[in-house]
């Protein structure tokens, strides 16, 4: 019960995560650890108050933190304004600076 309610709130996660411009999700996944932490606290603050729903969090934030490293080794990062590709998914030059960098879009 508690592993199904961790996935649950997982995939909600992962569902608000996928609303993110592409820019602020590499960037993101530049901080692997602020970003862990950061989504364990809020899942922990969320479901604060019985033992089963901090157990849950628990399982959500391991499962956050191993989609992390899934994600910098699938997509890429950015760290330091520096995009490192990832090996699925690969932004080329002209991609990178438009999305990446906004202060580098040209102006039409």
């Amino acid at each position: 019960m508690i592993i199904e309610s961790g996935v649950i709130i997982f995939v909600g996660l992962l569902l608000l995560a996928l609303k993110l411009p592409a820019h602020v999700t590499l960037r993101a996944l530049g901080r692997p650890f602020a970003l862990d932490l950061g989504v364990s606290v809020l899942a922990f603050v969320m479901h604060w108050g019985t033992f089963s729903g901090v157990m849950a969090a628990a399982v959500a934030g391991l499962m956050c933190s191993g989609f992390t490293s899934l994600a910098r080794y699938a997509i890429g990062y950015v760290k330091n304004g520096e995009y490192t590709p990832g090996k699925l998914w690969r932004l080329s030059q002209q991609q990178h600076r438009a999305r990446i960098s906004p202060q580098h879009r040209s102006k039409a």
